[in-house]
């Protein structure tokens, strides 16, 4: 029995995802009355419904890539309830890597056993609800330390910030590394296609190609990925893909 995608976790999926439409939906309704009372057109509504409907679904893109990037490891109705909920491919991803490195296993298989799966759904779930105790109750005293920081010396608080900024993508960067050649060719091309699209949002202002780049830059990262697998030597290789 294929416990990864078995009836229960299914169920389980369609519980939450009709749990989050229905919050929506609830939202939505709430927000439409709300725009009535305040005496905005029928007409601007749905205007505003529609151009926010686009703006959701396109950047949703890349949440569908990693889904199915997770999917052959955890099966589909686990990151499909992460990612439905709480969860972005910024973490999810690493969330599960590191886990199923801890206990011998690797991403690029699927989970051999129900001990590991639930070690990596409780990983992933744990780490991202970290954040919801955080913010609530300690965000306004750190934004009120770091601004009291950027008036006192808006130089140093402005470097703080960036040293901040610039230790997360370091965290992600010696992940992204971390299998040799492969993964830094495979890193330096979604940077540069990222840098390309910027240059067409900001300079050529092409600005449709905001929603995309992400996307783009994950897509194309992976296909010229699979050229520079067939291309480099084997020992270059991440030992997963040869032995």
């Amino acid at each position: 029995m294929d416990f990864k995608n078995s009836l229960f976790m299914y169920l389980l999926g369609i519980l939450v995802g009709a749990f989050v439409i229905a919050q929506s939906l609830y939202f939505l309704v709430k927000a439409v009355r709300r725009g009535r009372q305040l005496g905005i057109s029928g007409a601007v509504i749905r205007r505003t419904i529609t151009s926010s409907a686009v703006f959701a679904v396109l950047p949703s893109v890349s949440i569908l890539l990693g889904l199915i990037t997770l999917s052959n490891t955890l099966g589909l109705p686990l990151p499909w309830i992460r990612l439905s909920v709480l969860g972005a491919v910024t973490y999810e991803l690493p969330a599960a890597t590191v886990a199923l490195n801890a206990i011998g296993e690797s991403i690029a298989a699927p989970v051999s056993s129900p001990a590991a799966f639930n070690t990596v759904a409780w990983v992933m779930t744990l780490g991202c609800i970290t954040p919801l105790i955080i913010i609530p109750l300690f965000l306004k005293k750190i934004l009120g330390g770091v601004n009291n920081l950027r008036k006192k010396d808006s130089h140093w608080g402005d470097l703080f910030l960036t040293a901040m900024f610039l230790g997360m993508i370091s965290a992600f960067l010696g992940m992204g590394i971390s299998d040799g050649l492969l993964s830094i060719l495979t890193l330096l091309t979604s940077a540069a296609l990222m840098g390309i699209c910027g240059i067409f949002v900001k300079v050529k202002k092409v600005k449709w190609l905001e929603n995309f780049a992400l996307p783009i830059s994950m897509l194309g990262a992976m296909a010229l990925a699979i050229l520079y697998a067939n291309l480099l030597p084997a020992h270059l290789l991440p030992a997963a893909l040869w032995d």
